[in-house]
């Protein structure tokens, strides 16, 4: 599979909304909530956004403390933490301002982004420390969740008030699953077997690269007739393409015959 970063409806709703924070009237309202269930490239395009702009990609865990938190954002701008909170959360400043100010001059953006951030939405000894780190330096933070962040912190309003944005990740649609394919697949795609792709993946980002695999061991073994067209559905009958979500029961391409129906054979 090609490593190839795709541009999808969700990143271009992530760059917007990424814009419209930089462009805020309150200057506190810099706090970010990205949200949708898992499997729709979430995390990959946070940590190309992170990796692009040289940000801070933290991924929360359940038991995190503000200590902990804090111990893991030190170690991501290259320091070791001293043992004392109020050391930390100083350092941890100073370290960030330096890596913003950088930013500015390099005209990027620059901000933090906390993946999982269900974990500790409704901690609110973390969400506090997010917000004074927010606040301090007026920096972007983006939270990352499985669509329940936005609805937990409705019992912080000082933190709730300071979001700025709110991005709900979608499936993919037809186009986005065409550039998936387009530009990660090692082997070139139909048209008839990228619609099912989409259709059996039901445009999880997760599920489609898992088809891109299929396919790829598939059509490198057995080259497609037509190169320009690609490989047809009907030269993948009967291959697995994926397995299913809530089953988890390998899903066949139908034959012929079986092509106007479910498109599901058994296993």
């Amino acid at each position: 599979m090609k490593t190839a970063f795709v541009e999808t409806a969700n990143v271009r709703r992530f760059q917007q909304a990424l814009g419209q924070v930089e462009r805020r009237g309150a200057a506190e309202a810099c706090l970010m909530v990205v949200d949708g269930p898992p499997g729709l490239g979430k995390t990959t395009v946070m940590r190309h956004w992170a990796a692009q702009t040289g940000s801070i990609y933290l991924r929360a865990k359940k038991e995190w403390t503000p200590c902990w938190f804090m111990r893991e954002l030190i170690g991501e701008l290259g320091a070791t933490a001293p043992h004392a909170f109020e050391r930390q959360f100083r350092m941890a400043l100073e370290m960030l301002a330096d890596r913003q100010g950088d930013a500015v001059i390099a005209q990027r953006p620059f901000g933090i982004v906390v993946d999982e951030a269900d974990h500790v939405a409704r901690n609110g000894r973390i969400m506090e420390t997010v917000r004074d780190i927010s606040d301090t330096l007026e920096l972007p933070i983006v939270l990352v969740g499985m669509g329940r962040v936005r609805d937990a912190l409705v019992r912080y309003p000082q933190v709730a008030s300071r979001i700025g944005q709110y991005v709900r990740f979608e499936p993919a649609d037809e186009r986005d699953v065409r550039a998936l394919l387009d530009g990660l697949c090692e082997v070139p795609v139909a048209d008839d077997l990228a619609a099912y792709v989409g259709r059996v993946t039901r445009g999880y980002t997760r599920e489609i690269k898992e088809a891109i695999a299929h396919i790829e061991r598939f059509g490198l073994r057995n080259p497609p007739a037509d190169a320009e067209r690609g490989l047809t559905l009907a030269e993948m009958a009967g291959q697995v393409i994926v397995n299913d979500r809530k089953s988890g029961q390998p899903i066949r391409v139908p034959t012929a015959a079986a092509a106007t129906g479910s498109g599901r054979a058994a296993a």
